[in-house]
């Protein structure tokens, strides 16, 4: 055995007995991280000692490689099996710790999304008020959605809803007025009820997003008058927001029904005064009022496509977005805060 290769192999037994006497210098597993990189560390001990393996014969490489990988080895198995002890030390330690009788922690409770809140509180004040639940599909056909309600192919009225178009005859449905249709369909009079559920329009701000809810609601029967219309909104709209809310009914225009109004009330965010801090409000844009509805009495028009007769029969309509009612409500003034799953906000409605 040549001198070189003597002193290599010494080398290595060395290394394999100077760890084994370093095992009580390793309390924790960091400190044992530390001493393998001090062994078997890129530039460790046992590299230091590979680095003379170039310098040996090329007879005499074989056994150094293999004891060398031998020592490498049982250096690893060793502190293996030392990083074992000492976890299992640390579990041990750990337990030794737990209190049983503590408390445990409460876990975090969801709950409805405020919009959900909203819109089960609105469906709840309606039905007391007698109206039925009925519900229908989103993706919906251009008759339910447009011609069955006075909107022919080539009415304006159609520009006014932003439609997201499937195909030529089938769209993301732009109101759930779709189901006054659905509703007369599959009943006769008398007939009163409400649809809640998502629609969809191509537009999107601070108070409109291209997905949001709708709750749709239908009255038919014999000498329905517009006084039933006013009375009955407005009991609705004081049972939401108060006794003290004030109401407003103004003329406008929608294809299926006539006359037509939007109902307009006080400002729960500013409390009708037009300003928040000194500044217009950005939810009634200083005016004081905020349109929540639109209703009317329902079309003639809309009575033939069902096959009902408008010289027995009259009903209103009404729709409202229970997105706005929801910020009115709870004063917010940026839509888009319902639809940012934003766990501090959220967690107020719990």
């Amino acid at each position: 055995m040549s001198s070189e290769l003597k002193s290599f192999l010494e080398g290595l037994d060395g290394l394999a007995q100077d760890c084994a006497s370093r095992k009580g210098q390793a309390c924790s597993l960091k400190e044992l991280e530390e001493l393998r990189i001090e062994f078997l560390g890129r530039k460790g001990k046992l590299a230091q000692i590979m680095g003379r393996l170039g310098k040996l014969d090329n007879a005499d490489k074989p056994a150094a490689g293999k004891k060398a990988n031998e020592v490498k080895q049982a250096v690893t198995d060793l502190l293996d099996s030392w990083e074992a002890a000492l976890q299992s030390a640390e579990a041990d330690q750990a337990l030794s710790r737990f209190d049983p009788s503590m408390p445990g922690r409460k876990p975090w409770a969801g709950s409805l999304h405020p919009v959900t809140l909203v819109m089960e509180e609105i469906a709840s004040i309606l039905v007391g008020l007698g109206f039925d639940h009925v519900a229908g599909p989103e993706v919906e056909n251009d008759w339910h959605n447009f011609e069955a309600l006075n909107m022919p192919p080539d009415h304006p009225a159609r520009d006014m809803q932003d439609t997201l178009y499937v195909s030529d005859k089938i769209v993301l449905r732009t109101h759930t007025s779709g189901m006054q249709i659905r509703s007369m369909l599959a009943g006769k009079p008398p007939l009163a009820v409400i649809a809640p559920g998502k629609v969809y329009r191509r537009d999107s701000d601070l108070t409109h997003t291209p997905m949001f809810h709708q709750i749709e609601g239908l009255l038919v029967d014999r000498n329905v008058s517009m006084g039933d219309l006013r009375g009955t909104l407005t009991v609705f709209v004081r049972k939401v927001f108060g006794p003290k809310t004030e109401v407003r009914f103004r003329p406008s225009f929608f294809p299926f029904t006539e006359p037509s109004a939007e109902v307009d009330i006080s400002c729960a965010v500013c409390g009708g005064k037009g300003e928040l801090d000194g500044k217009p409000c950005r939810v009634c844009k200083g005016t004081g009022w905020v349109e929540i509805l639109g209703c009317g009495m329902i079309d003639p028009n809309v009575f033939k496509s069902v096959g009902y007769d408008p010289e027995v029969y009259t009903g209103f309509a009404f729709g409202l977005g229970v997105e706005r009612v929801a910020m009115l409500k709870y004063g917010i003034d940026d839509l888009r805060m319902f639809f940012e799953n934003d766990v501090r906000f959220l967690e107020q409605f719990a």
